[in-house]
């Protein structure tokens, strides 16, 4: 007996005690996926270089060390490998538990974002300002929160036995819970995240089996709300630009287009195999701006040409094979729809980045995941590794 997108109902039925325990034998090293560890500390080690190359020179963000961002960057990789670890040592079923006391500290944070406690960096009010020179941007973690709280409320039902897939009245629910704190984004406004969780919110819902019509009628929901956004005027002057200088390239290019044509210049002058590390005149003449964070890829294209970049593409080809896998294989659905928010996630968000510095995507001030400098991005996308590799750490061990 399957349900409407192909999965078996038995494929989800509860596990067993003595299956979901690991053996000396096979032992949490031996299961985890090193090919997705591996790939996601390649592009954190690239991401450190290309930050360096990019900030060695901006006295007025690095004060006065040329390697300061090198070792923050590092610093933050570090703390995004300790928190994956930890998350796979939790485990992803204990966190299930979690869900609604981690959903109600990501709400409190983006609140306290609209309160005189955040700051606005780069345009966006989305940001708490810690001391120290460290900053947080909760949007970030939301969009673990949601993906978290979406398979929890999606599979409970299913994953007890109790249904095939989940019913109108779960699925509603869920969106609920995935549209208030996108809503409080909204108001920062954090329109790059939004599109993000809108993304997730389309993948959970396609991973869960439920009905197709709430996708389509989430699909035609975004286009009335972006729609009424644009018409009353919610966005901001700077996001408006944005989307103009997308619609017409060659508008105002010592202006709104600043960013885009630089950024292309910069990848298009790298050639195939690049001008050498540190040695991109873009990027030396710091003509992009922002290029350590939203703009990290032109550093790529300018200084590793086609070929370094590419290296990044198939690296994180890599990531989102190893959790379609990871997907794939697990036994339950909390695990398939938890891996299938991440992966539109990581895919959405990448596609943007990337895209808006080839000109195709309009530019969002999303960071490219694991290769961007930023302490919030980089944790968020480590916790989300320790979810994938906990999901398949935890998979029961057939005979």
């Amino acid at each position: 007996m399957t349900g409407p997108h192909g999965f078996s109902v038995s494929r989800y039925a509860p596990e067993r005690g003595a299956l979901a325990k690991l053996t000396a034998r096979d032992s949490v090293l031996r299961r985890l996926d090193w090919p997705l560890l591996l790939s996601s500390l390649a592009l954190s080690f690239i991401g450190a270089l290309l930050v360096w190359s990019a900030t060695r020179g901006r006295t007025e963000l690095n004060q006065g060390d040329p390697q300061y961002f090198l070792w923050r960057h590092v610093l933050n990789t570090g703390i995004g490998v300790v928190l994956m670890i930890g998350t796979i040592w939790l485990g992803h079923r204990t966190l299930r538990g979690a869900v609604p006391v981690l959903y109600g500290i990501s709400v409190l944070l983006i609140l306290a974002v609209l309160t005189p406690l955040g700051a606005t960096i780069n345009g966006a009010h989305a940001w708490i300002v810690i001391g120290g020179g460290f900053s947080l941007q909760p949007s970030e973690f939301v969009k673990i929160t949601i993906i978290l709280v979406m398979a929890m409320l999606l599979a409970a039902r299913v994953d007890a036995g109790d249904l095939i897939h989940p019913d109108h009245r779960t699925v509603a629910k869920s969106l609920f819970f995935a549209a208030l704190p996108m809503v409080i984004v909204m108001l920062m406004p954090d329109l790059g995240s939004v599109m993000v969780m809108v993304v997730i919110v389309l993948g959970v819902l396609l991973a869960s089996g439920a009905s197709n019509r709430w996708v389509l009628g989430l699909i035609g929901a975004g286009i009335t709300g972006a729609a009424l956004v644009a018409a009353l005027g919610v966005l901001d002057e700077y996001q408006l630009n944005r989307f103009a200088a997308f619609a017409n390239p060659e508008l105002d290019p010592a202006g709104v287009g600043y960013n885009t044509n630089q950024a292309r210049i910069a990848i298009g002058s790298g050639g195939l195999y690049g001008a050498g590390l540190f040695n991109g005149h873009q990027t030396t003449g710091q003509f992009v701006p922002e290029q350590q964070t939203d703009f990290i890829f032109t550093v790529a294209g300018e200084e590793l040409g086609f070929l370094g970049a590419g290296l990044i593409l198939a690296l994180l080809g890599v990531v989102l094979w190893r959790a379609g896998r990871i997907a794939r294989e697990t036994t339950e659905l909390y695990g398939t729809i938890v891996a299938a928010g991440i992966i539109a996630w990581f895919a959405f968000q990448s596609f943007e980045n990337i895209g808006m510095t080839l000109g195709i995507m309009p530019v969002a001030g999303l960071p490219l995941p694991f290769v961007s400098y930023g302490g919030s991005s980089m944790f968020a996308v480590w916790v989300a590794i320790g979810l994938l590799q906990s999901i398949r750490v935890q998979r029961p061990i057939t005979a």
